[in-house]
């Protein structure tokens, strides 16, 4: 239960975070703050749904949560590293522009799919 919610967390983080670097195309401040935020939400509630979970590590839902954690962890890495290099306020290269886009709907996709198998499973 507390993974659900703080899922709930990371998908607002990611979403407040993705939308103001697709909206500006520049690495703002509350860009790495709310995706910083969404990986260590991200991070909880992975570890407490697998904690709780019955089925195992390797489960559909789980690869598929798993490699979006980790293409928003490594979006994260290229928004940090660019930081870094040129400070708040830089733009972003189009590469990266896409991979956030492509990493966070990968994200959704997962998460979606954990909230249909989670309501499926009631209903049986």
């Amino acid at each position: 239960m507390v993974g659900t919610i703080v899922v709930f967390f990371a998908l607002t983080f990611y979403s407040i975070g993705i939308y103001a670097e697709q909206k500006h195309k520049k690495v703002l401040q509350r860009v790495i703050t709310f995706l910083t935020m969404g990986i260590i939400a991200d991070i909880i509630a992975t570890a407490f749904m697998i904690a709780g979970s019955s089925k195992g590590l390797f489960t559909f839902h789980g690869i598929l949560g798993y490699s979006a954690l980790l293409a928003m962890l490594i979006d994260n890495i290229f928004i940090w590293r660019l930081r870094l290099k040129t400070g708040v306020g830089a733009d972003v290269p189009d590469a990266i522009h896409r991979y956030s886009r492509f990493a966070y709907i990968w994200w959704v996709i997962a998460f979606i799919t954990g909230g249909l198998l989670v309501a499926y499973s009631k209903m049986g």
